[in-house]
């Protein structure tokens, strides 16, 4: 008998949890150039919850796609950012119904007691900002992977 390796694990939705900031970080890689309806994004004050619905490029797919000559892929995910006591944002039009969104990163700012503010860095200068009681981040893979339209990797330049 021999010990697992990383090819004997199967390929699954991601499910994953930031109550940390180092947690968020990890988060914030996998959400890079994430792309959104801005109707796709909600806040429910009464229950302190903010969600996004995104379009997720698969970043922890890359090197086994390029090694094997297969497509990109993206998958829609479901960033959930709990304890929310206010949003406000700049940079954003929310009267244009049909823009879309594109996610760079996701940052926590923290405060007194635990509390502090989540920052979600669009392109284009634009961001959103988060007031939360408590850092509590969760992403999940809601859908089966599909071929990223672009058919190629998002690239920042070098």
């Amino acid at each position: 008998m021999s010990d697992a390796s990383f090819h004997d694990g199967r390929e699954a939705p991601l499910n994953l949890g930031a109550l940390e900031a180092e947690d968020l970080q990890v988060i914030s890689t996998l959400v890079q150039d994430a792309v959104f309806p801005i109707h796709e994004m909600s806040w429910r004050s009464k229950e302190r919850r903010f969600a996004l619905l995104l379009n997720r490029f698969r970043w922890e797919d890359l090197s086994s796609a390029e090694k094997r000559g297969r497509p990109f892929e993206r998958v829609q995910s479901l960033l959930v950012i709990d304890t929310v006591l206010g949003v406000a944002s700049q940079g954003v039009d929310r009267s244009d119904k049909d823009m879309v969104l594109s996610l760079l990163s996701v940052h926590f700012e923290p405060g007194e007691e635990g509390a502090g503010h989540v920052l979600l860095t669009l392109a284009g200068d634009g961001s959103i900002r988060l007031a939360v009681e408590a850092l509590d981040v969760s992403l999940r893979d809601v859908t089966r992977p599909y071929l990223a339209p672009s058919k190629q990797a998002p690239d920042h330049g070098a």
